[in-house]
């Protein structure tokens, strides 16, 4: 769901039909000399450890194993590439960051690998910044964003675990957020709210998705 309701009949349709597709694992690469070509659209995935965004792309393809979820922070420490069987989008699971426990020389190593990625690809339609609803944005979320605003990326917020909050919390963490993406010309002002526990938001973001690659030519 999102935090108005925009999206047609047609525009859920399209988004449906787009991950039923059968999407497979294409690679993973833990420095930037193994990226695949950048020959399609990507829309990839961001967010602190632990946030959910290896259950919230299994949650949008309806395939419960296609990303590893793991309760333990930081176990993503590569960018993970997915393809649907058209070869027409990549979506891309990226390390998390913001993981204080990790060895210092991992965490710079996954931070610049993700810091030169958002940069650098030319093919990155959106990057979906995931929020852990319960907590909000974070100052290493700041930084992200400042990094996507350098870089002219649009990215989106996502809120997850939505089902975890009151109504009125979640009011609360919506409106906060909104107020800080005004100040950053790279995001784009639509939140996403979602649940991967309770299948909850999931219409919105495959439409959304569609949307974008409609958009691309795609």
């Amino acid at each position: 769901m999102a935090d108005e309701d925009i999206f047609s009949a047609d525009a859920i349709e399209k988004g449906r039909r787009l991950f039923t597709r059968a999407w497979t694992f294409s690679r993973g690469t833990p420095d930037l000399d193994h990226l695949p070509p950048d020959d399609r659209p990507e829309i990839a995935f961001a967010g602190r450890s632990n946030v959910g965004k290896s259950s919230l792309i299994n949650a949008l393809v309806g395939q419960l194993r296609l990303a590893r979820a793991s309760n333990t922070p930081g176990r993503t420490q590569e960018l993970n590439f997915f393809t649907d069987p058209n070869d027409e989008l990549y979506l891309v699971d990226m390390p998390g960051y913001g993981f204080a426990e990790a060895p210092k020389d991992k965490v710079a190593a996954w931070n610049k690998v993700l810091r030169t990625y958002l940069a650098g690809r030319r093919t990155l339609l959106r990057v979906f910044l995931l929020i852990d609803a319960r907590h909000g944005l974070k100052p290493v979320d700041d930084e992200i964003m400042a990094l996507l605003d350098g870089a002219a990326v649009s990215y989106q917020v996502v809120l997850t675990k939505v089902d975890k909050i009151s109504k009125t919390d979640l009011e609360k963490v919506s409106e906060n957020t909104r107020k800080v993406l005004a100040k950053h010309p790279a995001a784009f002002p639509q939140i996403l709210l979602t649940s991967s526990e309770k299948a909850l938001g999931f219409e919105d973001l495959r439409a959304t998705i569609a949307q974008l690659l409609e958009a691309h030519g795609s």
